[in-house]
């Protein structure tokens, strides 16, 4: 049986469970892979740094470039730009194939290490870098590639799923859930790449640039986070029966593809809103195949691991197969949508005064910008704001710059005190 040397590089929370798994199931693996995987060596920053005794030390190196130079396959589990992209430049560049959950790499240079696999004859996979142990991009490229995807909506970062399922179900704070999340190690230390929704827009880039066979970058994505949602705001779409998610949305209109970040309002019926804790989903909507929803554990040493494994076995039967490659799909020159041109609804929070002809003069402004109100709700605050109402408007869908015109011109009304709050709304 031919034998295939692996270079792992980095020895982390995946790194080590990757590393655990070639041990202990070389035999299992060999039998699905058709070769014997042969774990060559783990690159480190250190050799010093204490790590599971379970992994033999003469494996350990800090000579990444040499690991690299006598792979057959290379797991990078680095992470961040750099020196991770060189050593996967210098794999791809030498024939060996790369296996990489870096989604952040991935969302700034994806388009040039893929057209380097391609120009070499390696492979480069990925499934690990979007939705941990969730099998979606072999999906989504493989088995939807005779389908045209129109729309995606994920939830892809399990910390804000966290966060917001938890201010939904107790009525907490953000920062008071976000303070648990930490203690739970749901969150990093410094959660800026979660709460502000730079980890979901790395993966939303990758998911349009793989549904749309456009290339995607992660300037191309809107990105808001959910840093400024509160309590009320969760409250209140609870008692319209609705719940607040952090949505991935990568869609097809006729102008071009649109790709955004930010909290989204989803109707309490639809199947991403029942996604809880730190779990993720990627829900689809094609053509033909119609709608279609992926869910599973978004992260964590062993789900990402299964994730990186399943392509390391697939990478390694194809190695062992010698067959051809299949070609890069041909890339469409479709249009990135600028945010202000994407279509979508907002759900709107307004305090007022409870005066005659106040509706009316709202109702206008929603007019003047060709802005349909689908839904108001209205009720009177009694406590400390004395002639105060508290509105709700949903708007049909229309374009992200007439409905901004809107918001800018009803919080200049005298008879608006504060605009509450602005949410888009996604599946209604």
């Amino acid at each position: 049986m031919k034998t295939l040397k692996v270079a792992l590089l980095g020895c982390g929370n995946v790194g080590s469970q990757v590393a655990r798994i070639l041990l202990d199931h070389s035999d299992v693996l060999a039998d699905r892979a058709g070769a014997k995987l042969e774990l060559a060596g783990i690159a480190v920053r250190s050799l010093e740094t204490k790590r599971d005794a379970a992994i033999p030390a003469e494996l350990l190196t800090t000579d990444a470039p040499a690991l690299v130079d006598g792979a057959d396959i290379v797991i990078e589990l680095l992470g961040g730009l750099e020196p991770a992209g060189e050593l996967i430049r210098r794999a791809l560049a030498r024939g060996a194939s790369v296996v990489t959950g870096n989604k952040a790499l991935l969302a700034a240079q994806g388009a040039e290490l893929n057209a380097l696999a391609f120009e070499s004859g390696a492979q480069l996979r990925y499934e690990a870098a979007v939705g941990g142990a969730i099998p979606i991009l072999r999906p989504i490229s493989d088995s939807l590639s005779g389908d045209r995807i129109n729309k995606i909506m994920g939830i892809v970062n399990g910390t804000t799923n966290f966060i917001l399922d938890a201010m939904d179900t107790t009525g907490a704070q953000f920062d008071d859930v976000l303070a648990e999340a930490q203690a739970l190690g749901y969150a990093e230390a410094d959660p800026t790449a979660d709460v502000a929704g730079h980890d979901a827009a790395a993966k939303a880039a990758i998911l349009a640039s793989l549904a749309f066979h456009t290339d995607f970058a992660y300037a191309d994505v809107h990105c808001e986070g959910i840093t400024k949602i509160t309590a009320t705001d969760v409250a209140a779409a609870k008692e319209a029966g609705m719940v607040i998610k952090l949505l991935a949305i990568a869609e097809r209109t006729q102008d071009g593809i649109g790709v955004r970040v930010h909290p989204t309002l989803l109707r309490r019926t639809h199947p991403l809103a029942a996604v809880h804790g730190a779990f993720n989903a990627v829900f689809v909507e094609a053509e033909n195949a119609g709608e279609l929803m992926f869910y599973g554990a978004g992260a964590g040493g062993a789900p990402t691991a299964s994730a990186v494994m399943g392509d390391t076995v697939s990478v390694a039967r194809r190695v062992v197969s010698g067959g051809p490659l299949p070609a890069i799909a041909a890339q469409q020159s479709v249009k990135a949508l600028a945010f202000d041109e994407i279509s979508t609804s907002y759900w709107i929070g307004l305090r007022v005064s409870d005066e005659p002809g106040v509706l009316a003069a709202i109702a206008a402004i929603f007019a003047e910008n060709t802005v349909s109100i689908e839904a108001l709700r209205q009720s009177i605050i009694e406590e400390n704001h004395g002639g105060s109402a508290e509105l709700r408007i949903v708007t049909h869908r229309s374009t992200e710059s007439s409905l901004a015109a809107v918001v800018a011109a009803v919080a200049d009304l005298d008879a608006v005190q504060e605009v509450t709050s602005v949410l888009r709304v996604e599946g209604n």
